[in-house]
């Protein structure tokens, strides 16, 4: 989320009173100050439940106009509070006597964004702590709290090491209604190494229309196995070579696989529902599909074409929700990519462990599954559904496929071999679906290691 709550507003400044005396400058004159603003008001409604998207910065305008710079010490201060908020929720749990008080709210995530800079990140101990309890000063709701702010952080910085050392950082970090569920349906073990991948910052991955390897040499990237190219993410993604031209675009690898699901496309009319961003429309139509890319959401849309028009792709755009729109024909395929928990994107958007919960689940999986009967009547017959989500869930991956097989609905499934998705043989289901793990794609360097969890199944529409 971008904020525009009345705490993240830079104040004016007021350089005389009345008498012409000096005043004060205002807090956000303060430097580094606005970033940590922005910072805290962002984590502050992710703890509240509020999804963190930077992608509508620019209706921010105070956000837009902070320095290159600042924005991106917001972005890695949120990252980092998010990322690691287990580990820094028991390090301020320690220090704090008694449980702050409800009317003592607004100060938590001052509290977490500074013990984030403290504990974390390569920020002067002296300054995260200056700054945050000026930050805590700046407002008559969290003034009353500045001096604990002062007290807790400063005992922080003494105890640092000690605190990290002691501390499970993987366990402690993974949302304890995730590492239940995901015990349950991967193992102990293999929830331990999904949690140590999500300490990690990820790489950045993108799809290129053609080229891969000259790509790769342009970008200081290496070529993966699923046919992208994977590099350290670093500065702004608008300013990487080729971006303007049109030559790639941002997809994770296990993103790009539902379409690989699909074969040789080339020629075929290819519906994508629920589109938006785009990254599936994009991989399609620069494998030559003729594609129809729908979506409920007319802005989502709009960001959509605006992407295409940068890769320079054709594709027919149309806003509608699925379970209402009867299709306008039937398709030689159709990739439903539904909405789901993400709770496989969790490294990307760490904020999911926070905004997400058992009960979307639940509400995801049944809207999954009145989209796939949907779908299904887009395909022609003999043509092929391609179902995927970006959730770690089973409900949302595996159970949807047998529950509709089991429905007796005019579909049957086709099994993926590992050689269709890059020789992935670890992501290939023992019923032929495709199942990647935070954890697959491991190198030698964690910082290029891994993928999106992501589900994935091929099924053919047969004769009702």
């Amino acid at each position: 989320m971008t904020d525009t709550s009345a705490s993240a507003r830079p104040r004016p400044s007021h350089k005389s009173g009345p008498s012409g005396k000096s005043r004060p400058p205002a807090v956000d004159d303060v430097p580094g100050l606005p970033a940590r603003r922005f910072a805290a008001a962002i984590v502050g409604g992710a703890l509240a439940g509020q999804h963190v998207d930077f992608g509508g910065e620019a209706a921010t305008p105070a956000f837009a106009r902070l320095p290159d710079r600042d924005r991106a010490l917001v972005r890695q201060i949120v990252a980092t509070s998010l990322r690691r908020r287990g580990q820094i929720d028991a390090a301020l749990k320690r220090l704090i006597a008694k449980p702050l008080p409800k009317k003592a709210v607004d100060i938590r995530p001052i509290l977490v964004t500074a013990a984030a800079q403290i504990l974390f990140l390569e920020v002067p101990a002296h300054a995260a702590v200056s700054l945050a309890v000026t930050l805590a000063n700046a407002d008559r709701t969290t003034a009353p709290w500045a001096g604990l702010v002062n007290g807790v952080l400063r005992s922080l910085v003494r105890q640092r090491e000690e605190i990290l050392a002691g501390q499970d950082a993987a366990m402690l970090n993974l949302p304890t209604w995730l590492r239940q569920r995901w015990t349950a349906a991967y193992g102990a073990d293999t929830v331990r190494a999904i949690a140590e991948i999500l300490l990690v910052e990820p790489p950045l991955d993108v799809s290129v229309t053609s080229d891969a390897a000259g790509w790769a040499e342009r970008l200081g990237g290496s070529v993966l196995p699923t046919g992208g190219v994977r590099l350290l993410s670093h500065g702004r993604i608008e300013a990487l070579p080729g971006f303007d031209e049109g030559g790639w675009w941002v997809q994770d690898a296990a993103a790009s696989l539902p379409v690989k699901l699909l074969g040789d496309v080339s020629g075929l009319t290819v519906a994508d529902l629920c589109a938006a961003p785009g990254g599936k429309t994009a991989q399609l139509a620069a494998a030559g599909a003729r594609v129809t890319a729908v979506d409920a959401s007319p802005e989502r849309l709009i960001r959509l074409s605006e992407n295409l028009t940068r890769l320079r792709l054709p594709a027919e755009l149309i806003a509608g929700d699925v379970q209402d729109l009867p299709p306008p024909q039937e398709f030689d395929a159709v990739l439903l990519d539904a909405p789901c928990s993400s709770t496989g994107t969790l490294r990307r958007h760490p904020d999911i462990g926070s905004t997400k919960g058992p009960k979307d689940v639940a509400a995801l999986a049944a809207l999954q599954g009145r989209l796939l009967m949907r779908a299904i009547d887009w395909v022609k017959p003999g043509g092929l559904l391609v179902y995927a989500t970006c959730s770690l869930e089973p409900e949302e991956g595996e159970a949807q496929i047998a529950r509709l097989i089991a429905s007796g609905a005019p579909v049957e499934r086709v099994p993926v071999t590992a050689d269709e998705i890059g020789g992935l043989t670890e992501a290939v289901t023992a019923e032929g679906d495709v199942r990647t793990l935070p954890c697959h794609l491991a190198a030698a360097d964690p910082r290029l290691s891994g993928c999106d969890g992501f589900f994935a199944a091929r099924l053919r529409r047969v004769a009702a």
